[in-house]
């Protein structure tokens, strides 16, 4: 409920609640205007604003605060203090409340109120954000877009790390020491390198991803690009969760996603994304696609610990946002995937057909035999080809119509 619906308080009251609250932000209507009642009466007749906001960050200060050892994790991390309000840092960055919201919440947190709970760093990314828009380097739409994507990348990076790392290296060690209290003296240490490893990835990331943009053949192409898409999802998952205990599970689903990610990196790929049971990849190139699908195959089906595995490939435009891929191409791979045999790689046409422009298979096996004949009778090394290709029954596909599936394979 908004300052404007609060339904109860004194008009006085609500006003100087909403001139310290951001555009939006959750109110409780007891406590909290109990408190801008009380603030209030306590400051002096005729207060300028200031006086009244600070008569009312007094009295709402004592509100939900944090635990001190997570206060001072919090500082450790931060490198601040908290000291102002969502709307004494909106003022102090020089832009408005309404702007600095959309900022905070795209970057993945929730409203605040009118708690003390930002740093001056806080102040800084809102100055950098709106200086980049007044600058007309990025326009506002685009700084919410940057600010959306660097907080859901980032907190999923630190959930990761957290979870996966952190947690196993603060088990207690000591009798009478507890996690929280082993964990202080281990953030100090690591934080640093941890920091400046992740400013080198993230270079080198863009690096990579700058190379790929500008060898677009037009600037069209650097959104909506031809590349092979291909999902790879474990068969009998549903199956594997209520068989499994569930760690168990956890180190199913990280033993595929590592390999997954290994392996498609390692090949010229990129991973997209992964969803536990499936991952999605991309390359610019069929050839690495084919070679990733096929690589899936074969390493999982020489693990035992492993379930089988379809792979379904697609080639044609697709659109990139944020780090993800869309289109009707995505869809088509991803319908392919779900009717693929049992440790296979099923293609697309345009797939196929790429592969055959590029030399990496052939368009048929008795086009192949022709060209080792002809190959053979001028005394010429006869065509290498690294797929083979076998086209399969025409079926129908869930939203997208007929379409004719190819069976990936090597060619011996």
């Amino acid at each position: 409920m908004t300052a404007d619906d609060a339904g109860s308080g004194t008009a006085e009251e609500r006003e100087a609640w909403d001139a310290a609250a951001p555009d939006g932000a959750v109110r409780d209507t007891g406590a909290r205007e109990s408190a801008a009642a009380e603030a209030l009466d306590e400051a002096p007749e005729e207060a300028p604003e200031e006086a009244l906001e600070e008569a009312l960050e007094e009295a709402l200060e004592d509100e939900d605060q944090p635990d001190p050892i997570a206060l001072r994790l919090e500082q450790l991390i931060l490198g601040a203090e908290r000291r102002y309000t969502p709307f004494q840092a909106a003022r102090s960055a020089g832009v408005s409340v309404e702007l600095a919201t959309r900022f905070w919440r795209a970057m993945g947190f929730a409203d605040i109120g009118q708690a003390k709970a930002l740093t001056e760093a806080d102040v800084l990314a809102l100055r950098r954000l709106s200086g980049l828009v007044e600058a007309g380097l990025l326009s506002e739409p685009m700084a919410i877009q940057v600010a959306r994507s660097t907080g859901q990348t980032s907190a999923r990076l630190a959930d990761w790390q957290i979870d996966s790392f952190l947690e196993g290296l603060t088990d207690p060690q000591e009798t009478g020491m507890t996690r929280t209290e082993i964990a202080y003296p281990l953030v100090e240490l690591l934080l640093p390198e941890l920091e400046e490893f992740l400013v080198y990835v993230y270079r080198r990331q863009l690096a990579a991803a700058t190379g790929r943009v500008v060898q677009a053949a037009d600037d069209a192409e650097m959104v909506n690009r031809r590349l092979a898409v291909g999902f790879a999802d474990l068969v009998s998952f549903t199956r594997l969760t209520r068989r499994l205990e569930e760690e168990e599970l956890g180190e199913l689903v990280e033993a595929f996603e590592t390999t997954a990610a290994d392996l498609v990196a390692a090949h010229g790929g990129r991973l997209i994304k992964t969803l536990g049971d499936e991952v999605l990849y991309a390359a610019d190139d069929a050839g690495i696609a084919a070679e990733i699908g096929l690589r899936l195959i074969e390493t999982l089906t020489h693990d035992e610990t492993m379930p089988e595995l379809r792979v379904g490939i697609a080639f044609g435009t697709v659109t990139t946002r944020m780090g993800d891929v869309f289109g009707t191409t995505v869809n088509l791979a991803s319908r392919l995937t779900s009717i693929a045999p049992k440790n296979a790689v099923l293609v697309d046409g345009a797939f196929a057909e790429e592969l055959s422009r590029t030399g990496d298979a052939p368009v048929s096996e008795a086009e192949a035999a022709e060209a080792a004949a002809a190959a053979e009778k001028e005394g010429e090394e006869p065509p290498s080809y690294r797929f083979a290709l076998q086209p399969m029954w025409q079926r129908p596909v869930r939203g997208l119509g007929v379409v004719e599936p190819w069976l990936l394979s090597r060619r011996a």
